[in-house]
């Protein structure tokens, strides 16, 4: 199994990531050792995850939250499924 999941930083940014070893993974982030975007933002926080069959999956969900404003990824933690399509730019410019 693979996940896809999202860190709150110190600094109230948001971090993205992809994983075999979730445990493991957000271990190494709230040590410093995740990333260099983390590890000057201490602490982090999981607030957000998904699991998925493959990694390649999961990559590739990570890729889509990059892009995803703000308030989009706060719909998602927060689990308001029916916000999310009003934040994609397709219903925005309608």
């Amino acid at each position: 199994m693979a996940f896809t999941y999202l860190l709150r930083c110190a600094d109230n940014s948001y971090y993205a990531g992809s994983t075999l070893d979730l445990d493991a993974r957000v271990e190494q982030h709230g040590t410093g050792l995740g990333s260099v975007y983390t590890s000057t933002r201490l602490p982090v926080e999981l607030v957000w995850f998904q699991e998925f069959e493959s990694l390649v999956e999961a990559y590739g969900w990570e890729r889509k939250l990059h892009g995803w404003s703000r308030a989009k990824k706060e719909s998602l933690i927060e689990g308001r499924w029916g916000d999310l399509a009003g934040y994609s730019r397709r219903a925005r410019g309608r």
